[in-house]
């Protein structure tokens, strides 16, 4: 099975924060992981495709410290200009993977769109359509038949093939 990572953010530049594109299609419904299990997800995360350039092979650590919170390390890959620190904490807010984070994501609500049973792919995207990412186990990276099943959720979601790149 499938499981991308998509997430999306605003943009924050030296005088504040900077809208991104909208990735998503106006008016598309989006939906998150009904059967979302915060002690999966953790660990680490590899960055396989998302809207910032040159993020490709980023690593992103959620480190499980309470059921439903997390610490952030790595790289943020969400303002669509260059990958920065990842880094706060991100805490499951709702069903399904609905996340919303301390900074990390420009304090974006994250939600993760789907991920394959054994949690190895993920997808994850904002519901303003900011953000979007497909991330990876390590170990999974190369996994084109959960990589392409994660594509095709986001593309279910709104999120156009062309609007992530490796």
């Amino acid at each position: 099975m499938c499981a991308a990572v998509l997430a999306l953010a605003s943009c924050t530049g030296p005088d504040g924060p900077t809208p991104v594109k909208n990735l998503r299609q106006d008016g598309a419904p989006i939906s998150s992981a009904a059967l979302f299990d915060p002690a999966a997800f953790a660990g680490q995360w590899q960055v396989i495709a998302s809207n910032t350039q040159g993020c490709s092979g980023a690593q992103q650590y959620w480190t499980q410290t309470t059921p439903l919170e997390y610490r952030l390390s790595g790289q943020d890959c969400s303002n669509g200009t260059a990958a920065t620190a990842l880094q706060g904490t991100a805490t499951v807010t709702g069903p399904g993977g609905r996340i919303t984070t301390s900074s990390a994501y420009g304090q974006a609500p994250v939600w993760v769109l789907w991920v394959d049973q054994d949690y190895r792919v993920a997808a994850l995207g904002t519901p303003s359509g900011q953000f979007g990412q497909i991330i990876a186990r390590p170990q999974a990276a190369s996994r084109q038949d959960l990589l392409a099943a994660a594509r095709e959720v986001m593309a279910f979601n709104g999120y156009p093939s062309d609007s992530l790149k490796p």
